[in-house]
């Protein structure tokens, strides 16, 4: 038996990119943003290739991932965020309800999804990671969705309708 592999592919041209950023805990998400943009652009994705919104907070991530995915507009996603430990429950309710709904997204409409919403215990340690997660989200959606490309390419008749 032969055995195929595939080489990770970061080459972003051509690729159309939708970035999904909350704007609570600003400061950090601004910074997961320009890191993640900054990236997203070395690896040759076009500016005109990439929409960016945002939305309140990270609970509102999934929806607005959803509504691209059903545009079908896009060759991967990504979520930007930032949950920090509070006195409270909270943190547990959004880091993991947001989780959850951007992987159902992901899997429902199989595309790929770069999941850079941190959840720290402090501000420090999110403005520690917010550069590296930004860029590597940047990366994991470019990667992922080559990946996805080029396994659709293996089944010709993927995407036909009875």
């Amino acid at each position: 038996m032969t055995v195929g592999s595939y080489e990770s592919n970061f080459s972003g041209e051509g690729l159309r990119v939708g970035i999904v950023q909350a704007r609570f805990n600003e400061v950090v998400c601004d910074g997961l943003r320009n890191a993640c943009l900054a990236e997203l652009k070395k690896l040759g994705v076009a500016d005109e290739d990439v929409l960016h919104v945002s939305v309140p907070g990270a609970l509102e991530i999934p929806l607005i991932l959803q509504k691209m995915a059903e545009s079908q507009q896009f060759d991967a996603l990504i979520a930007l965020g930032a949950v920090i430990r509070g006195e409270t429950y909270h943190f547990e309710l959004v880091s993991n309800e947001s989780g959850a709904g951007i992987t159902r997204i992901g899997l429902d409409f199989g595309i790929p999804i770069a999941n850079a919403v941190l959840t720290t215990e402090n501000d420090e340690q999110a403005e520690v990671r917010m550069a590296v997660k930004g860029a590597e989200a940047a990366r994991v959606a470019v990667e992922m969705a080559n990946l996805a490309i080029a396994l659709e390419e293996l089944n010709p008749d993927a995407g036909d309708e009875e």
